[in-house]
């Protein structure tokens, strides 16, 4: 199975780009979100160098973010580098739980592996990768058993419709748009 970036830029694109004015971008370094602004019409998803994994990890934080979160750079949240203490890593992981739940889930439909992070490898905080994976996979069971919120529902489908059922990137983002709400008007 061939996972090309172009491919998952354009089933995102093609699901939330007219409905949510949400466009996906492949970016350097470091993962961002951006609101619109004067000089951009629309919202970016900007993932971390060419990395299909990020794009999905970053995919999963926007299809949790409410409404308020995504006029937010980086939905308003804090972000501490590796070097975490105790606390911090506690923090992080708490908040990193659905995401990555998410994160495993989209993973699954379109067929690639999927690898925890704990984000924390220069810190002098023992990990307990196990634990974290336990409770990002209780997360996706419970996505699965109580639903997925719609975006990440709708993306699911495109990426399980694209990948497991060979689809057309137009048939499997028509697919998609069938587990969206329409947004309210702005």
């Amino acid at each position: 199975m061939n996972h090309r970036l172009e491919d998952v830029i354009a089933l995102f694109d093609g699901l939330f780009q007219d409905t949510f004015a949400t466009r996906l971008v492949r970016g350097d370094d470091e993962p961002l979100y951006l609101p619109a602004d004067a000089d951009t019409p629309f919202h970016r998803v900007i993932f971390a160098r060419g990395f299909y994994a990020s794009a999905l990890h970053e995919i999963s934080h926007w299809c949790i973010a409410g409404e308020g979160r995504r006029q937010w750079e980086d939905y308003g949240y804090w972000y501490l580098p590796d070097g975490r203490d105790a606390v911090e890593q506690h923090d992080f992981e708490a908040v990193e739980v659905a995401p990555q739940a998410l994160e495993r889930l989209f993973s699954r439909a379109c067929g690639l592996g999927f690898h925890i992070s704990v984000d924390n490898l220069g810190g002098d905080v023992e990990v307990d990768r196990e634990a974290f994976l336990a409770r990002v996979e209780a997360r996706a069971e419970r996505y699965e058993s109580e639903g997925l919120p719609p975006r990440a529902a709708a993306f699911r489908c495109a990426l399980h419709r694209f990948y497991r059922e060979s689809a057309s990137l137009e048939a499997a983002i028509v697919s998609g748009r069938g587990w969206l709400v329409a947004p309210l008007p702005a």
